[in-house]
């Protein structure tokens, strides 16, 4: 399903998802942009600098550090077909020891939503999250209302965990989320004769 190179990059069926690059600022811009209203009521509030080429290339410079760090993957979805970039994956907060765990979050520009390219990278993401770097469990949250976000999430084979009161600050409010896992050997729901 997918392969690794020495470069942090996974390889899809329709997809490569790899670290931004400065030259991907204007696709970046053009993307986000064009997505702001269908992104602003489920993301944080946007910095005011959000889309200059500074904000860009910082983004760029922290995401080279957090892979190098091991702290987090952050990457691009580009449709390998004609190199368009689609959205961006995240798995960030990565813990180490008794933990193993990170938190799964993604965006996709409004052109490219519903056609399964997220579900695609979710699945990529989390197979390398389990095989590559070695985890246990994979978190992620969403609004409540944020059906389009939950239901891919369970066609994922993340499984509800419960609600967190105020966990993030989205447009401008502290909102609650609802909370989901994926875990490498998923034993919920089995007795211990199962």
């Amino acid at each position: 399903m997918l392969t690794m190179r020495r470069k942090m990059r996974i390889e899809t069926e329709r997809l490569t998802l790899r670290p931004p690059q400065h030259s991907d600022f204007r696709a970046w811009v053009a993307l986000r942009s064009n997505s702001v209203d269908f992104l602003a009521k489920w993301e944080p509030s946007w910095a005011h600098d959000h889309l200059t080429r500074k904000a860009f290339t910082n983004r760029v410079y922290w995401s080279a550090r957090a892979i190098g760090s091991g702290n987090a993957v952050p990457l691009f979805l580009v449709r390998r077909s004609d190199q368009a970039l689609l959205g961006a994956i995240t798995l960030d907060n990565i813990r180490r020891g008794p933990a193993q765990a990170g938190t799964l979050g993604y965006w996709i520009g409004v052109p490219h939503a519903r056609q399964g390219y997220m579900r695609e990278a979710i699945a990529a993401m989390v197979h390398h999250a389990f095989t590559g770097l070695d985890l246990s469990r994979i978190e992620a949250a969403c609004l409540p209302e944020n059906e389009a976000s939950r239901g891919l999430l369970e066609k994922s084979g993340f499984k509800y965990e419960g609600v967190a009161q105020s966990y993030l600050q989205i447009d401008g409010r502290w909102r609650t989320h609802v909370l989901y896992s994926a875990l490498r050997s998923d034993r919920r729901g089995r007795t211990a004769a199962g």
